[in-house]
C-alpha cells in the first residue's frame, strides 16, 4: 500500500492498495485495519455504503454529518470515474474553505481517505459509476447536512454549469447559512 499525503491538507490521504495480478485477474486487500494503523490511520470502520451514477455530469456532495457524529471516509470508484473532492470545514483551521481533488476510477485503484471535519462531493466523468466508502459513524438523518455544490465561497470549478443533482443537492444552503460544528 501506498500513501499520499495531499499538500494543502495533509490530514487527506490518498491511497494505493497493492494490487496482484495474474492470467485469473487481481486480488488486493483494499483495507487492512492492520496496514492502515502501520501508516498510522486508525480508524473503527462501521458501515459500508455504495452509491451507483447511471450518468456522467453527476454531482453528489458536498455532504457531511455534524458532531457528535462527523464521519471519517474512506472512498474509492469500483466502476467508472469519477472526480472526487475534499473541502474543509473546519472553521478555526488554516485550510478553512479549502480543497483537494482526485481522479478516482476503475482504472487507477486509487482511494481518499477524508477526515471528520470535512465535507465530500463527487462528479461522474463516465457514465454508470459505481462508488462504495467506508464510514466510522453511523447515518445520522439529524446530524445529515449538505452545502452547495456551487458555493462561492468554496469555489471549486467542477467543470460544467448545469450538473445532474438530487433534491437534496438542488436546495443544499451555501456555507455562511449552515449550521456547521466543527
Amino acid at each position: 500500500m501506498r500513501l499520499i499525503d495531499c499538500k494543502l491538507l495533509p490530514e487527506v490521504k490518498i491511497i494505493e492498495p497493492e494490487y496482484f495480478f495474474d492470467a485469473r485477474g487481481y486480488f488486493a486487500e483494499t483495507y487492512s485495519k492492520k496496514k492502515f494503523e502501520k501508516v498510522g490511520i486508525i480508524t473503527n470502520f462501521v458501515q459500508d455504503n455504495h452509491s451507483y451514477s447511471t450518468y456522467k455530469n453527476t454531482i453528489r456532495g458536498f455532504h457531511f454529518q455534524n458532531n457528535p457524529q462527523a464521519q471519517i471516509k474512506l472512498i474509492r470508484c469500483i466502476k467508472g470515474k469519477i472526480l472526487d473532492v475534499a473541502v474543509d470545514l473546519r472553521r478555526n483551521s488554516v485550510t478553512y474553505k479549502k480543497y483537494v481533488s482526485v481522479i478516482l476510477s476503475e482504472d487507477n485503484k486509487r482511494q481518499i481517505y477524508i477526515p471528520e471535519g470535512f465535507a465530500h462531493g463527487f462528479i461522474t466523468l463516465t457514465d454508470n459509476c459505481e462508488v462504495i466508502y467506508k464510514v466510522d459513524k453511523f447515518y445520522d438523518a439529524n446530524l445529515d447536512r449538505s452545502v452547495a455544490w456551487n458555493d462561492p465561497e468554496i469555489c471549486f470549478e467542477w467543470g460544467i454549469s448545469n450538473p445532474i443533482l438530487s433534491e437534496k443537492d438542488r436546495e443544499a444552503s451555501y456555507l455562511k447559512d449552515s449550521d456547521i460544528n466543527f
